[in-house]
């Protein structure tokens, strides 16, 4: 049996629900995929991590592929290696913010940076699928900052 399927509906839905049906890596919305997201485990299970609530995320395919069981990156700039984003310690808007145009995730922090290289945050297809939902008025997500074009 998958790690998933061990992890009882009511809590998957209240992931969800905490998530605002978001990925909380890429802010994307589960709400326009044709694919379901992932149930998470920000500490993986092959790390000793748990199914407890407080060690689990939704995240899109993509981001739960590329996070795997990585629970650290190298942040570019500064050559260090740090915790990648954790949605159960971290403010989404203490460490990342859009672009002025709101189509590409801007990493604020070291651990921002180290969590948008790592996982792919800013790749082809997603911002397609961004440039296309704002300009039907669903992206970005509400709450989200966005850089001010100065």
């Amino acid at each position: 049996m998958s790690a998933r399927r061990q992890i009882p509906e009511n809590i998957q839905n209240q992931v969800r629900q905490r998530a605002n049906c978001l990925c909380e890596y890429c802010h994307a919305s589960e709400q326009w995929q044709y694919v379901e997201f992932t149930i998470e485990h920000i500490i993986p299970l092959t790390k000793k991590g748990s199914n407890n609530i407080d060690n689990l995320a939704l995240a899109c395919f993509h981001c739960n592929r590329q996070k795997s069981d990585k629970t650290t990156a190298i942040d570019t700039q500064s050559s260090v290696e740090l915790p990648l984003f954790n949605p159960r310690q971290d403010t989404w808007n203490e460490h990342f913010i859009w672009s002025a145009d709101g189509l590409s995730i801007v990493g604020l922090t070291t651990i921002g940076r180290a969590t948008v290289t790592a996982l792919v945050l800013n790749r082809e297809r997603v911002i397609n699928i961004r440039t296309a939902d704002k300009a039907i008025g669903r992206h970005p997500p509400a709450g989200d900052l966005i850089q001010s074009e100065s």
